[in-house]
């Protein structure tokens, strides 16, 4: 991903620019970052299913060390909201207004 991992100082008019209210953009971020975990989140739980076992042998030990790697990948991984920030700001997302679109489709 393009999004870096560490703490980045944002301009709050650059977030508030595509949509022009800060509040409207962060909800859209907001929503983003919820889809982006949820889907990072069903990755890795697959990912680490294949692990579950109830017997309790030698080869555990290695499939511990397997999971402990996939573990690791997913923490270096930059966190939701900045993934979604940085969509956000290069135009990747795409958010619709209901109410604008229903006082559309009401003055035809």
């Amino acid at each position: 991903m393009a999004a870096s991992p560490s703490i980045i100082t944002r301009d709050t008019d650059k977030i508030a620019e595509p949509t022009g209210n800060i509040y409207q953009s962060v909800a859209i971020i907001s929503k983003r970052a919820k889809q982006i975990a949820k889907n990072m989140k069903e990755e890795l739980n697959g990912k680490l299913a294949e692990f579950a076992s109830t017997v309790d042998n030698l080869e555990e030990i290695f499939e511990n060390r397997e999971q402990i790697e996939i573990s690791k990948f997913y923490e270096r991984m930059p966190k939701p909201t900045a993934m979604a920030v940085e969509e956000f700001l290069n135009g990747e997302i795409y958010a619709r207004v209901r109410e604008a679109e229903e006082a559309e489709n009401a003055e035809q």
